[in-house]
């Protein structure tokens, strides 16, 4: 029951329908998961307690969306 996200090939003999706008979404989210896992105590996971890692995790993705907002013009 997925749809599928990706475009297909253009030498596909019967090309599927595309909805953009997911295709845009769902590659919003990989670059997020991309750029936090850059950071190496989220790739690593030297939290011990779940709830740490998630707090981290959650200060991560703050600092991320601070930056997108200073670097703005």
């Amino acid at each position: 029951g997925i749809l599928p996200v990706i475009p297909s090939r253009k030498g596909r003999n019967a090309p599927q329908k595309t909805d953009w706008r997911r295709y845009r979404d769902r590659n919003r989210i990989e670059r997020m998961f991309n750029k936090l896992k850059q950071m190496r105590r989220i790739a690593t996971r030297y939290d011990k307690t779940a709830l740490s890692f998630i707090s981290f995790l959650n200060l991560a993705a703050a600092r991320l969306w601070i930056e997108s907002f200073v670097n703005a013009t």
